[in-house]
């Protein structure tokens, strides 16, 4: 049986994905390419971003739930390099992606994970389940 975790992990990735394949093909059809191929490096990256968040925090949750002491974090400074190169690609590569788009595509996976709480926590009032926020 799936935790709530695991539910709420497959959930968010799904809905990146169908972010990024929106994207993909507004870009294909669309004269804004631009800001659209500017979206797709920072919801990619936003993506990287959120996988590695969820393993880090689904690792740091069993080392505590087995009783050892936790030694990493949650790969906060991997995630900000992470963002800085999609900022420094943009800049080197001006002519292809839009810098403000880069950066609202970096912060989509928190927008995402935002609204997934939203959501889940709708659904979960309307069930009458008795669960805490």
């Amino acid at each position: 049986m799936m935790s709530n975790f695991d539910n709420m992990i497959i959930r968010q990735r799904k809905w990146m994905l169908y972010w990024l394949a929106i994207l993909v093909l507004c870009a294909g059809f669309l004269p804004y390419t631009r800001i659209l191929l500017g979206l797709i490096l920072g919801s990619s990256v936003s993506l990287y971003n959120l996988w590695l968040l969820q393993y880090k925090s689904n690792q740091l949750g069993e080392t505590i739930a087995a009783g050892r002491k936790a030694r990493s974090g949650l790969g906060t400074f991997s995630r900000m390099t992470a963002a800085i190169l999609a900022v420094v690609i943009a800049m080197r590569f001006e002519a292809y992606f839009h810098l403000y788009a880069v950066i609202f595509g970096i912060v989509s996976s928190y927008v995402i994970m935002a609204l997934d709480f939203i959501f889940y926590q709708i659904i979960v009032y309307k069930r009458g389940e008795d669960r805490p926020l």
